[in-house]
């Protein structure tokens, strides 16, 4: 019979393959669809904006683990932020690489340019540059040589990149931009609550 630490750990690693299957799969159906021939009319912008469209959404479900972990009193919600960033980093990755290689085929000179040019550009590279120490500093070892207190501070830039990424598709958009404000209103909103949940805090330790 197996023990309850085992069973327990057995239990977090078929939740933790679970989750990395479910980050892995929209790739996957972006690929799927790009090798058929059916990501549409323009197949290359369909990739790029489906990327950057999961980049945004794992985003926003990292910034909001902290929010349901306090809310909810699910303290093992807390290992799966790192793992959910680290993938939203992967698919912002994956949709610059896109980008860079597929649309303008690594001509740096007009990428430069196109990143000076255009405001919604300029956003998302800053969003793709605040969660790049975030991502290189996720693995535990890096957390014992920053230390708990220096770690969790550099990690605060996920509250900068999370707005910054929310602009970049409000901007990016040039149409019907409901859904962009959907997502900028959620970010908005985790951020608030997050500043609520600080105050809370810091008012019980005044008391």
């Amino acid at each position: 019979m197996m023990s309850g630490d085992r069973r327990k750990r057995t239990l977090a690693l078929g939740t933790r393959s679970a989750v990395h299957f479910l980050c892995l799969l929209p790739l996957a159906v972006l690929l799927v669809q790009g090798g058929i021939g059916d990501l549409g009319a323009n197949p290359i912008e369909a990739l790029i904006r489906g990327l950057g469209d999961w980049a945004l959404r794992f985003l926003v479900v990292a910034l909001a683990v902290t929010p349901v972990r306090r809310l909810a009193g699910w303290p093992g919600l807390a290992s799966y932020r790192r793992m959910v960033g680290l993938w939203a980093f992967a698919y912002a990755g994956l949709h610059v690489s896109a980008y860079v290689v597929l649309d303008q085929y690594f001509d740096w000179t007009n990428i430069g340019g196109e990143i000076l040019k255009h405001k919604f550009i300029t956003a998302g590279m800053l969003a793709l540059t605040l969660l790049m120490p975030l991502a290189a500093t996720s693995t535990r070892g890096m957390i014992r040589r920053l230390g708990g207190v220096r770690w969790r501070r550099l990690h605060r830039l996920v509250y900068l990149a999370g707005p910054l990424a929310a602009v970049h598709y409000v901007w990016m958009v040039k149409a019907d931009i409901r859904q962009p404000l959907v997502y900028l209103a959620i970010v908005a909103g985790l951020l608030a609550c997050r500043v609520a949940l600080w105050l809370h805090s810091r008012s019980h330790i005044r008391q």
